[in-house]
């Protein structure tokens, strides 16, 4: 295997707001039946507003909520039409190419278990895939390939490149053997990654913690802070901060890919992106959100270019904490919400449809009179997909890997 695309270092780990993690084992199963299938989550940080990038343009009650800040298929961008009552923002375009030739589906009116409104609490239950933050040290992902039955232990002279991440997500820690990558052109921690760092170390180099916390309250009294924003952050005369994070997006992006698409390669991976708290000038087909979308987007083409033959074979996840609000803040934002949409992408994926119990958008029928209901379990929709495509079987699913979900029922047909 060659040796990494980019080298790290010490100031790198402390900088990064994203990374890849990558399992480099094989499901036993998967190969008797012939197949090598890849499996990718993308992690948005921040809370994706669902109904910005995914609009319910046949609802008679989205307008009426959103007035002219709401999606349209006739507004000034136009959004894109999925079907007879929902359409995509148009800043997603591949997405959508996906979608037409059945290789993306979308899931909507989603949402973990959590029902409080924290960004930290409600990553915790995301990736750790329980139903209460703050009760394990390891995530479902990773449980999900300890479930696994394997060719053999990974080879540490081969696919086993190792790297050092920024900050090692829960989803993925555990006992399954990891690897780990940095992309070099980092974003600038946001306030969020500070505080994961913070937790990491907590546990592992209480030292290093100890002067990170110091470093960042001297950055704080010195008016520096968090970068909740990254299309605010680090802006260079160089690369203006839109396609800084485009750049970034689709490097993090193309790289796992790539490393998927290797024959010696790994076949699990995951990746966060920071920067979808959007509560101030969020736009819709113009704005915070719509760039964001389109850096998203980027990322999605480039894991398709660089899996090559392999996307057949390939699913990606992309997923958040929770929602926003239904409504529009006071400054043209959106605030802590609840349902939302998980995007579904690759070659392995049975797409070309949006997957919804839909509960409207009247006041009456929304989640507390402010947010879209959740109709649709995510661990149900993270169920299917490890189950039908890695063929992680349903009793360590409902046990081991979203412990306590036997109600939970994966949901079928997700995969080809």
């Amino acid at each position: 295997m060659s040796p990494l695309p980019h080298s790290v270092s010490r100031r790198a780990v402390l900088l990064g707001s994203g990374a890849l993690f990558a399992w480099t084992q094989m499901p036993r199963l998967a190969r008797a039946e012939g197949r090598d299938p890849r499996m990718l989550v993308i992690i948005l940080r921040g809370a994706l507003d669902g109904l910005g990038a995914v609009a319910p343009v046949g609802d008679t009650g989205w307008f009426a909520l959103r007035g002219d800040r709401a999606l349209m298929l006739d507004g000034a961008t136009p959004a894109l039409p999925l079907d007879s009552f929902f359409a995509l923002n148009p800043a997603m375009p591949s997405l959508n190419r996906l979608y037409k030739a059945r290789e993306a589906a979308i899931v909507h009116a989603t949402a973990t278990p959590y029902r409080e409104r924290s960004h930290f609490d409600g990553q915790d239950v995301l990736e750790s895939g329980l139903t209460r933050p703050g009760t394990t040290e390891s995530g479902w992902l990773n449980r999900a390939l300890l479930a696994l039955e394997s060719e053999g232990r990974v080879n540490p002279q081969g696919s086993r490149a190792i790297g050092v991440g920024a900050v090692m997500p829960l989803v993925v820690r555990g006992g399954a053997p990891v690897m780990s990558w940095v992309p070099q052109n980092l974003l600038p921690a946001s306030a969020d990654t500070q505080a994961r760092l913070l937790d990491l170390y907590h546990h592992t180099d209480p030292k290093l913690a100890a002067a990170l916390q110091a470093r960042m309250q001297l950055a704080a009294l010195g008016g520096a802070g968090g970068m909740d924003d990254p299309m605010a952050a680090g802006d260079s005369p160089a690369m203006p901060p839109l396609a800084r994070v485009r750049a970034y997006f689709a490097d993090a992006a193309g790289t796992a890919g790539r490393f998927l698409a290797r024959a010696d390669g790994p076949r699990v991976g995951a990746l966060g992106f920071v920067g979808w708290d959007t509560h101030i000038n969020e736009g819709a087909a113009v704005g915070q959100l719509a760039n964001l979308l389109s850096a998203l987007d980027g990322a999605l083409a480039a894991v398709e270019t660089s899996m090559g033959d392999a996307w057949r074979e390939t699913v990606v996840a992309v997923v958040t904490e929770f929602g926003r609000t239904a409504r529009i803040n006071g400054t043209n934002g959106t605030d802590h919400g609840t349902g939302t949409v998980a995007f579904l992408a690759g070659g392995a994926v049975k797409g070309g449809r949006v997957i919804a119990d839909w509960p409207g958008l009247k006041t009456a029928q929304l989640y507390e009179g402010r947010d879209l209901k959740p109709t649709t379990d995510l661990r149900a929709v993270l169920k299917g997909l490890l189950r039908d495509h890695l063929r992680v079987d349903d009793t360590a699913l409902a046990t081991s890997v979203f412990p306590d979900s036997a109600d939970v029922a994966p949901i079928a047909d997700l995969v080809a």
